[in-house]
């Protein structure tokens, strides 16, 4: 026998022996009313130990869900029914019932998921496992498991979703989940994700850091155009557009010309960024500042959605050192304008293959939404060497690897290599478990939705 059952079965066994002592002990200590009234908890608990104990012997994956589920329902009722009982208390609060870990059971019931190892809510849970703990009190607002929140929200466990974002939302209520500048660190945009646009902007005009409240603006808007809300997505551009002029942070304005455009506000926004090139990059290549000091990554990503390459691109080498995230932003959004050529080009020079990788990803799915099945075919070829020559070590690789399949082939091959992007993590050293889940959950969101949720 297993060690592992070995342990079940004695947990049982000695569960059965404190509730048969449990029992007794009332008989002799207690009135018969008391008595009376701890004895259905009991019984429910006994029922529950015997269903585990079955689970625990059986090799059919699904008569073993059956039975935990079955074993976990009456665990809750006991709870639900008797509140009073000592039974009840010891479930709640997660204490061990003699060797009976409720806490390990209700992770085992978690991972119930995974009987369908390539089910998108196994991956959620896997990834999930390797997040590091929410410390508490909570007082950061963490992007790993509000992206976790998200992607349930979407994926089919929004339960888990509202269980997992909840404390992070009473924290920014209380001021607790903020750095000095107000900021509330993805919560509001987590919440837009989810539907809850109107809690969403509450907590968002109540900062008063610029980037932060801008950003929260433009993320609340694509959530409302993602949603059909045109008339709201307009308002928000216009909204953020306002505080900007009124407070004087110009650096954010590369977050307005987007949520303009966004909006449909191609003339206005045209307009706004033309007047902010002016004077942020325009003096910059004059006075030859600094590298990196140029203008705003924002701003570069709005120049490849207004479809001009030599400037997208020109601001792209100044700005992509320290926001290596802009590149794979800028190439896809070029050639989805028709700028595919440059953008390939510029992305085979990249030398971090990560990056390289997801550049290979955003142009795969531009080439496919232009009918560019050739390149589209090429690219993948490009990105499947990355992978071979990085021997399986690379989960994020491996993820857009998943992520470019399912835009180049539109089937479920993609579920094999997000599978091995999961080992690759699970195997991998702590310091890259620690920075992988949010890129993991960036890729699988835009999988299952299409929309760039996370990125």
């Amino acid at each position: 026998m297993a060690p592992a059952r070995v342990r079940r079965t004695a947990a049982f066994l000695t569960a059965l022996f404190v509730v048969a002592a449990t029992v007794a002990g009332a008989a002799w200590t207690a009135t018969p009313a008391r008595a009376q009234d701890n004895s259905p908890a009991n019984r429910l608990f006994v029922q529950a130990m015997q269903l585990v104990r079955q689970a625990d012997n059986t090799y059919d994956t699904a008569e073993e869900s059956r039975l935990l589920k079955e074993a976990d329902r009456l665990l809750n009722e006991i709870v639900a029914k008797y509140p009073d009982s000592a039974l009840a208390v010891q479930l709640v609060t997660n204490q061990f019932v003699g060797d009976f870990d409720f806490y390990e059971f209700r992770g085992r019931i978690k991972a119930l998921v995974c009987n369908e190892p390539l089910a998108s809510l196994c991956f959620l849970h896997r990834v999930g496992e390797m997040l590091p703990p929410v410390e508490t009190p909570i007082i950061t607002a963490r992007w790993d498991w509000l992206s976790l929140a998200v992607a349930y929200h979407h994926l089919g466990d929004p339960g888990r979703a509202k269980e997992i974002v909840a404390p992070f939302v009473s924290a920014v209520r209380r001021g607790k989940a903020t750095d000095n500048s107000g900021q509330d660190l993805f919560v509001a945009r987590a919440l837009a994700l989810m539907g809850q646009i109107p809690l969403a902007l509450d907590i968002t005009r109540q900062i008063s850091d610029c980037a932060t409240r801008i950003y929260n603006l433009g993320d609340i808007g694509k959530a409302a155009a993602w949603r059909g809300d045109a008339a709201l997505a307009v308002a928000l551009a216009e909204e953020a557009k306002q505080y900007i002029a009124s407070h004087g942070c110009s650096w954010e304005l590369g977050l307005v010309v987007q949520a303009l455009l966004r909006a449909g506000k191609e003339a206005e926004a045209r307009t706004l960024f033309l007047n902010t090139v002016e004077t942020q990059f325009s003096k910059f290549r004059e006075s030859r500042e600094v590298k990196g000091d140029c203008c705003p990554p924002e701003l570069a990503v709005a120049a490849a959605d207004l479809g001009d390459p030599n400037l997208a691109l020109g601001m792209l080498r100044n700005v992509q050192d320290e926001n290596p995230w802009t590149i794979p932003a800028v190439l896809g959004r070029l050639a989805r304008r028709g700028a595919a050529s440059v953008a390939i080009a510029y992305a085979e020079q990249v030398q971090d293959i990560d990056v390289r990788g997801e550049a290979f990803a955003e142009l795969i799915d531009a080439s496919v939404k232009r009918n560019e099945r050739a390149t589209a075919e090429d690219l993948m070829r490009r990105l499947a060497r990355l992978v071979e020559e990085s021997t399986g070590k690379r989960p994020g690789l491996l993820a857009q690897r998943a992520k470019a399949e399912r835009s180049l082939y539109g089937e479920e091959r993609w579920r094999i290599s997000f599978q091995q992007a999961i080992n690759a993590a699970e195997r991998a050293s702590n310091f890259v478990r620690r920075d992988i889940g949010a890129p993991l959950l960036s890729a699988l969101v835009r999988i299952e939705t299409g929309l760039p949720m996370l990125d």
